[in-house]
């Protein structure tokens, strides 16, 4: 007879492929949504590990910097929802801005941010932003 694991935390596969936070905007918030994030892909990377280990990297570098985006510039609540693709990880990040965001100079020496637009692109396969009444929604989809 075999004996079962007592440590087996086994997920429903709706768990694993899909993930939604809510966040009131502030500051710390940002650390909660990597935090989600690294939580997605922890349960993720047990069902199907990533196939590069930058991957799991690269998605909780573009979740802290779409997070960071939207309380710098999109004062008030934003959502990540996280969904597992078949090839990657679809990022979505709603705040309450309809500004579409914008790449800015980047000045290394002066410091003052600039390059989370430019992270997010590079890492990212594709980014897409869809804009209604109620704010934005970012898509991003990543390598996993």
């Amino acid at each position: 007879m075999a004996a079962e694991s007592r440590w087996d935390r086994t997920l429903a596969s709706e768990e694993i492929t899909n993930r939604t936070a809510s966040f009131t905007g502030e500051l710390h918030n940002v650390t909660g949504a990597r935090l989600v994030a690294e939580e997605f892909l922890y349960d993720l990377a047990r069902a199907a590990p990533p196939t590069q280990p930058e991957h799991w990297d690269d998605i909780l570098l573009v979740v802290t910097e779409l997070a960071a985006n939207a309380v710098q510039y999109a004062p008030g609540p934003f959502q990540l929802r996280l969904r597992r693709t078949f090839d990657g990880v679809h990022v979505v990040m709603h705040d309450t801005s309809t500004t579409e965001p914008a790449p800015r100079p980047f000045h290394p020496s002066s410091g003052g941010g600039g390059i989370g637009w430019h992270l997010i692109h590079t890492l990212s396969d594709q980014v897409s932003v869809v804009t209604g009444e109620r704010g934005k929604d970012i898509h991003v989809f990543l390598p996993w």
